[in-house]
Formats: structure tokens, sequence, C-alpha cells
């Protein structure tokens, strides 16, 4: 009998009523939702006010000891994951509140993870027993499956931004965590001692081979990266993101950890960047200066302390007002590339600048 003859709408109907009792699919059916000609992603771009995000951290430390919450931290929750809670498909973004004379307390876990510091000074992580002082704009890293705890010795509270590569982790069911037999660790290197080891571009002790893991230098000092920013400044910009650097393992070269790549960049005044799209998804910060991007049509207006996410594939493109701007981001490209899937591609038409259909009002 010929499939023309059995293949009735109702044989179909019950042909695929049976697969699917069986937990099974059938490609010709499900092909154009797998494998899409180019991205289709979930996550939206969108923009969180720090104007809020602010209030509502501080209101969250009046409500919410430190002993109930352990980690007192607002996540970045992205409109189109609100099933997963993330900021994107691959990357936990959050801001983080501890008080004076706060601990919070150790423990490790198999997500990797990033701390900007966006208001504050006086506070530490502890980083397998390295003490790592935090002052506004410093970068620290708490590798995977590290002990870390924080603590706030100063007046006032301090407030960073945590990325981590937590989505990724949980897609994978890797997810480990283990807490601390003593709230803080006892701190067993000299403070800061992975700066005075490695934070002199170029130069790393003689004895030691290459960190390949993560990172080695767990404090990337505001003062040294502003002094590199400005001095690229003078010598060299990107048409696509104008004076940016990205932050790396000094001895290797690669970024600060397997699974996250993290940027700095300076907007200079009267400068629109190009627009262009990429298969990684990032999520930005703004240290300093305000300004807007253009993201997939749809303008974003920011100012200093705003977060705002960029979908992958999705165009973008940024510009400062009334003087310079500094953007902190964080990106997955790093999980991308070693599997091939990492890609760019600049936006060709009307001078590399996109059509404005939509402004962001949220």
């Amino acid at each position: 009998m010929s499939s023309q003859a059995v293949a009735t709408p109702e044989a179909i109907q019950q042909f695929n009523a049976d697969i699917e009792r069986h937990h099974l699919a059938a490609l010709w059916n499900v092909a154009a939702r797998l494998m899409p000609k180019e991205p289709e992603p979930r996550i939206q771009p969108y923009l969180w006010r720090w104007k809020t995000l602010r209030t509502l951290c501080l209101r969250s430390g009046e409500l919410t000891p430190i002993e109930k919450a352990e980690r007192r931290v607002l996540g970045l929750i992205n409109p189109g994951l609100k099933d997963k809670y993330a900021a994107t498909e691959t990357l936990w973004a959050a801001v983080q509140l501890i008080l004076p004379g706060e601990i919070a307390p150790a423990h490790r876990h198999s997500a990797a993870a990033v701390r900007f510091i966006i208001e504050g000074k006086g506070a530490y992580t502890t980083v397998e027993g390295d003490k790592c002082i935090m002052e506004r704009g410093d970068l620290v890293l708490t590798p995977a499956w590290q002990w870390h705890d924080h603590g706030n010795e100063s007046a006032e509270p301090m407030i960073w931004m945590d990325g981590l590569d937590l989505p990724i982790v949980r897609d994978l069911d890797a997810v480990f965590v283990e807490h601390g037999a003593a709230r803080a660790q006892a701190v067993s290197k000299t403070s800061g001692g992975s700066e005075r080891r490695f934070d002199q571009a170029g130069l790393r002790p003689a004895w030691e081979e290459p960190v390949t893991e993560a990172s080695p230098l767990l404090n990337y000092k505001w003062a040294k990266t502003e002094t590199a920013l400005r001095r690229l400044a003078q010598v060299d910009a990107s048409p696509f993101d104008d004076v940016a650097l990205e932050y790396v393992n000094p001895t290797t070269g690669g970024p600060v950890l397997p699974t996250l790549a993290c940027w700095i960049q300076l907007i200079r005044p009267d400068i629109r960047t190009r627009a262009h799209r990429q298969t990684s998804s990032s999520v930005y910060h703004v240290f300093e200066g305000r300004g807007h991007s253009v993201i997939g049509g749809r303008r974003f207006d920011w100012e200093k302390g705003d977060f705002f996410v960029v979908p992958p594939w999705a165009w973008h493109e940024h510009a400062a007002t009334g003087g310079e701007a500094i953007l902190f981001s964080v990106h997955d490209t790093p999980v991308l590339a070693p599997l091939g899937l990492s890609r760019e591609e600049a936006y060709e038409k009307d001078a590399g600048h996109q059509a404005i259909t939509d402004t962001f009002r949220g």
C-alpha cells in the first residue's frame, strides 16, 4: 500500500499522538523550531534603572537580615526568561548589598562569578584565604569552586554587581554548593597577594606555569584599569565599541574565567559607534556618564548606574551624551568561541547606523 493511500489526516494525527505517548518527536514536525535560519533568542533587550535598583536594594537591607539572606542579592530577570531567573540564557546578573559590620558567610559553588564594585569602599572579599579590599570600579573574581566570603569593615553600605555563569551550570545539571564550617575564612595569605604577584602587565613569577582555568589575579583595581583605558584612547579605538579593553588572565592573555569575559569601555564625547551584532549575549552596567544604545532598532537612554542587556544576534550601537561615558560589561563569548559558535557581523547600511523605530519607556 502506498504512503499516499494511508496518510489520511486521521492517520497522521494518530501517528503523532502515538509517538508523543512514547516520548518521541518527528524531526520533520519540529525542525524549524530546532534549527532556525539564524538565532531567535527568547531574551529581550531591557534596561533596569539605577534609581529603582538602588532604592530597592537599600530597602532589602532594612527588611532582610544577612543571617536570613546569606547573600542580599536582587537578580536582574529578563522579561523573556521569567521561568529561568536570569538576565540572559547564559548570564546571571544582580546587585548585592552588604551593610557595615556584616559578613556574608563563606561558601563555594561550581558556578564562577565576577563582582564589579558600584558604590562604597572598605569592604572585602576573601578568596581562598586571599583578602581582596574592594573599592569602586574594582573587578573581583571568585572562580568556580573556590571558597569566598564578603565582609564590610567600613561605615557605609557597599553595593556591587554580580555576574555569574549560573544559567549555564544549571542547564548542564552541574550545580554544587558547599557552606564553610566558619562564617569567615582565615586570611591565610598576604592580603592582596594576587595583585602583588600578577598585576604588572606582561610579567609573572618566573617559577610559575600559566594558570589556564581562571585568572590568578583576583582583584583588577580601578586605578590601573582607568589608566590603561585612557592611554589606549590616546592611540586607538574600535569603530564598533570605541575605546574598549578586555580584562584578561595575565598568564595566558585569555578571558578572566573560562565562561565569562569582562570588558570596560570608554565612549568618548560626540562618538556614535557603528552597529554590529554577535552570537554572544551581554549585560552592561553604566559606570559613568549618560548616553544611549540602539538595540535592534529600539533606543535605550541610560545614565550612571543603569544596567541593560544585549541579546545574541541583536544589532547594537552606543553613544554618549553631554560628555564621556564608561561601560562595564560581562559576556558569554568564552563559552561560544571554543565550540566554533562565535560570530560577528557589521551593520553595513546607512553608514553603520540603525533606524530607530521605538524608544524604551520602562
